[in-house]
């Protein structure tokens, strides 16, 4: 089991009493779980700006993209797509985040996900014929089926068959995944124009332009914070990098990196938002994306076998995203029981099933789980009360789109950075003597930031596990559900040339 970091051991778990106290620590277990209420606000916060990002990137994936019918979400132009996905966005994460707080009691929260909204818009909305309400009604299906699968004790069956040691692996990761992820949106490292490398530092190999500083400023901020102890401080880190961009911005008047376009015209610009301070604070909401989705209308438009295949794809990926990243935040938490599970694992994977039903029906792409939680984690949050303040942030966010967009990315992301640190140090959990899960454990850490994957490191890890067990001819050793996941994986792999067998786009 991974141990948490000194940083989560400084607050020892209480033992639960026989007379469980009322109000808000009685119904979040917020003493017995070393917490405070304070600290759950905190943490709760810091979640929702470290992924609030998601109401501005979502409508910047599917809404300025034409389906296969060369119309935009909602029927109109960009402009007015941007803006009923964004509401779409927010008002989804934050009913499904406050379901996973009052539900499922953990410091969790949902948002539309990154990867399968591209997949969505990429490999299914802009497929010939298809349309949006396709694509939404695709992801419908397969939330309901993995629904049934929770409800049916079977997903929960197949996270409980994975060795402690491998899930172990799959925070560290997770850990790694979310810094490359803070680095790259940062523009801290970026892909080069031409050379040998995959990856440089910053532009051409220097640390160009002052939204980079402001990074730098930021993430040095918070780890000085941190080495003192502050509570708070990666809270603080972000609001204080948030304000220096504003002033940096209104002095520079550096502007954005990209066109309307999309098209990257400011190497040296800020990444996503501009930081400057709103004409308005208020603005009132539309949510009349809701709904807009047709369950089988993509049969008809692609044929059965394609229409499958891509369900399944989604089912795959969604299936084992959410079970990696629970374990993750349970981990830093110091949640997880002798088997390296997290309390409420059931209601967790419950409700993260009918998030996916309620982004496809919502038009904003299947809602899953965040791993940028963690940020709230490490600033102390223990219950699900945190994920109350988050969703509760997120509601508010669709009215306050305007401020929500005053954060730009160097000033979130050295939050991901640091937790990305703390995540690291649950490595020690692996027993790096032993090769059976050594190896797996090892591609599982490395091929999450390397392929910008969690399920495909934990699809490399399940496999080579599998592989490495029957070689020594330790067959009976494997779980019987670990034997069908690992083969489903290895057709998760080969999915391309199984498409071509068939005959498939």
């Amino acid at each position: 089991m991974a141990k948490p970091s000194p940083k989560n051991t400084a607050a020892p778990v209480r033992q639960p009493t026989p007379a469980r106290t009322g109000g808000l620590d009685g119904f979040f277990r917020i003493t017995e779980r070393g917490s405070t209420v304070g600290r759950e606000i905190r943490g709760g916060v810091v979640t929702f700006f470290t992924m609030a990002y998601i109401v501005v990137l979502n409508p910047l994936i599917i809404g300025t993209q034409q389906d296969g019918t060369g119309k935009f979400l909602g029927g109109q132009d960009v402009p007015h797509a941007l803006t009923l996905v964004a509401a779409g966005t927010a008002l989804v994460a934050g009913v499904m985040t406050l379901l996973m707080g009052v539900v499922a009691n953990f410091p969790l929260a949902l948002a539309t996900g990154l990867g399968l909204n591209a997949f969505v818009t990429f490999g299914i909305a802009k497929l010939p014929q298809m349309t949006w309400a396709d694509a939404m009604g695709l992801i419908v299906i397969e939330g309901v089926i993995i629904t049934v699968l929770v409800l049916t004790g079977f997903r929960q069956a197949v996270f409980r068959a994975i060795p402690a040691q491998l899930k172990t692996a799959i925070s560290v990761g997770i850990g790694l995944f979310i810094t490359i992820i803070g680095l790259v949106d940062a523009g801290f490292v970026r892909k080069p124009a031409g050379g040998p490398v995959p990856v440089e530092l910053g532009i051409g190999g220097f640390l160009n332009g002052w939204p980079l500083l402001v990074f730098v400023v930021g993430l040095l901020a918070i780890v000085v914070m941190m080495v003192k102890r502050v509570k708070g401080a990666i809270l603080y880190g972000i609001v204080g990098a948030t304000v220096l961009a504003v002033v940096v911005e209104a002095i520079g008047k550096i502007g954005s990196q990209t066109d309307a376009t999309g098209k990257v015209v400011n190497p040296a610009g800020w990444g996503l938002n501009v930081p400057s301070l709103p004409d308005k604070v208020l603005d009132v909401p539309n949510f009349s994306l809701l709904g807009h989705f047709s369950v089988l209308g993509s049969f008809s438009k692609i044929g059965v076998i394609a229409a499958v295949l891509l369900v399944f794809t989604l089912l795959l990926a969604d299936f084992f995203d959410t079970m990696g990243t629970m374990v993750a935040i349970g981990a830093e938490a110091g949640l997880l029981d002798k088997n390296g599970n997290p309390p409420n694992s059931d209601k967790i994977l419950l409700v993260d099933s009918v998030a996916a039903i309620a982004g496809g029906a919502g038009s904003v792409s299947s809602n899953t789980s965040y791993i940028e939680s963690a940020s709230g984690v490490g600033e102390g949050a223990r219950t699900g009360l945190a994920s109350v303040v988050t969703g509760g942030m997120f509601l508010l966010a669709t009215f306050l789109a305007p401020l929500v967009k005053i954060v730009p990315y160097e000033a979130a992301t050295p939050a991901l950075v640091v937790v990305g640190f703390l995540m690291m140090q649950q490595v020690r959990g692996i027993d790096w003597d032993d090769l059976e899960i050594a190896i797996p454990a090892f591609l599982t850490i490395v091929l999450m930031p390397f392929t910008y994957s969690i399920t495909v490191g934990i699809g490399a890890g399940f496999v080579t596990y599998t592989l490495i067990k029957v070689v020594r001819g330790k067959a009976a050793a494997i779980h019987p559900l670990l034997w069908a996941v690992s083969a489903l994986f290895v057709l998760y792999f080969a999915i391309d040339p199984v498409k071509a067998v068939l005959g498939v786009e």
